[in-house]
C-alpha cells in the first residue's frame, strides 16, 4: 500500500510520492508547492514534453522546480501515491486513458480538469477499472492568485476517503457529492455566466472603442449596475482571455457539451467559445506581444485586438459598419 493510506494524512506527507500529470500553469502552481510542503518526489508528464519546439523549455522549467519529467505517463504515475491531473480540457480523456495502465491499486487520480459531467463519468470508469481510484474534483476560480488553496468541489465516491490527504497537502475544498458528475455541473454552469460575461465585456466595450463611446458605456453600466467596477472589471476580463483564451474556449466548449446533455441546445455557451477562441487565434499571432499583459489596460488590449483584425468581428457574418462610422476619441 502507498505511504498516503498506511498512516495518518499529516504524518503521510513527508513520505507522499506525487505525480503531476500536465505542466502546464497549474500544474507548476501545484508542484511548487507540494514542494514546500516537503512531499517526497514529484515527477511529472506533459505532452507538451514531446513537442521539439516546447520540449526544452518545458523540461528546464520542471527541473527547475525539483521536479522529475518523464517519458510519458505511465512512467510518470507508476511509483506514485497520489496522481493529480490538470490539463487542457479537451485533453481530460485522453489524459485518464493514456495514465490508468500505470496506476498502482487504490491510488487516488485527482482529476482537476474543466470538463463535462459525461466526460468525468467516463474518466471514472476508465481509472476505476485499472484499480485506480477517481476523484472529480471542480476548481471554483482561478487558481492564481490563490495558489494550490483556490477553492475547490470534490465529488465521487472517493471523495470523501481521499480528501484528508488533499488537505493535508494544503489543498482547500470540501466534498459536495458522493455521485459522479455534481461538482463538475456546478462548474460548468457557472463558467457559462463568468466566461460569458467576459466574452461579452470584451464585445462590447472593444465596439464601443470603436465607436469612440466607451465612456457613455461604462457610465451607463456602473449607473444601471453600480456593485460592478467596470473599469476595473473590464481590464481583468480583457487581460484574462489574452493570456488564457485558448484553454478558456476549450472549457466553454465543455460547458456547451453540458448544456447539451441537459437537452438543451448550448447556443450561448457555443458563441463564448467562439469568442475567448477568437481572442486566443489573435494571441497566438502576436497581436498582444508588446503588451504587457499583466498590466495592460482594456482600452490597450481593444486596440491591439483592432489593429490586428480591425473591428471586433462575431462569430457569424455580420453586415459591414456604414461608412460614416466616426472614429474613436483617444
Amino acid at each position: 500500500m502507498s505511504a498516503v493510506r498506511r498512516s495518518g494524512p499529516a504524518a503521510a506527507v513527508g513520505r507522499l510520492r506525487v505525480a503531476l500529470i500536465g505542466y502546464g500553469e497549474v500544474g507548476g502552481i501545484v508542484a511548487r508547492a507540494l514542494r514546500e510542503r516537503g512531499v517526497a518526489a514529484l515527477s511529472t508528464y506533459d505532452r507538451l514534453f514531446d513537442d521539439p519546439a516546447r520540449r526544452d523549455a518545458m523540461l528546464a522549467r520542471a527541473r527547475a522546480d525539483g521536479v522529475a519529467a518523464a517519458p510519458d505517463s505511465v512512467a510518470a504515475v507508476r511509483a506514485a501515491d497520489l496522481v493529480l491531473c490538470a490539463v487542457t480540457a479537451d485533453q481530460t480523456r485522453a489524459a485518464a486513458a493514456a495514465t490508468a495502465p500505470g496506476l498502482a491499486p487504490g491510488t487516488p487520480y485527482v482529476d482537476f480538469n474543466s470538463a463535462s459531467p459525461r466526460t468525468k463519468i467516463e474518466c471514472a470508469a476508465i481509472v476505476d477499472a485499472a484499480g485506480g481510484r477517481y476523484v472529480e474534483a471542480a476548481v471554483m476560480t482561478s487558481v492564481p492568485p490563490h495558489g494550490i488553496g483556490v477553492p475547490m468541489l470534490w465529488g465521487g465516491p472517493h471523495a470523501a476517503g481521499v480528501a484528508p490527504q488533499l488537505e493535508a497537502l494544503g489543498f482547500r475544498g470540501a466534498v459536495a457529492a458522493d455521485t459522479l458528475g455534481t461538482v463538475s455541473a456546478i462548474k460548468m454552469c457557472r463558467s457559462v455566466i463568468v466566461k460569458g460575461l467576459e466574452g461579452i465585456v470584451i464585445e462590447s466595450f472593444a465596439t464601443a472603442r470603436r465607436y469612440g463611446v466607451e465612456r457613455e458605456v461604462l457610465a451607463s453600466l456602473a449607473e444601471t449596475f453600480p456593485g460592478l467596477d467596470w473599469e476595473r472589471s473590464g481590464s481583468y476580463f480583457f487581460r484574462r482571455v489574452a493570456e488564457h483564451g485558448r484553454r478558456r474556449a476549450e472549457e466553454m466548449r465543455e460547458a456547451a457539451a453540458t448544456v447539451r446533455e441537459a437537452g438543451l441546445e448550448p447556443v450561448m455557451a457555443t458563441a463564448i467559445a467562439e469568442r475567448h477562441a477568437f481572442v486566443a487565434d489573435l494571441a497566438d499571432a502576436g497581436a498582444f506581444a508588446a503588451l504587457d499583459r499583466d498590466a495592460a489596460g482594456w482600452r490597450e488590449l481593444a486596440d491591439a485586438i483592432e489593429r490586428a483584425a480591425g473591428a471586433i468581428s462575431a462569430p457569424a457574418p455580420v453586415p459591414a459598419a456604414p461608412a460614416a462610422v466616426p472614429r474613436p476619441r483617444r
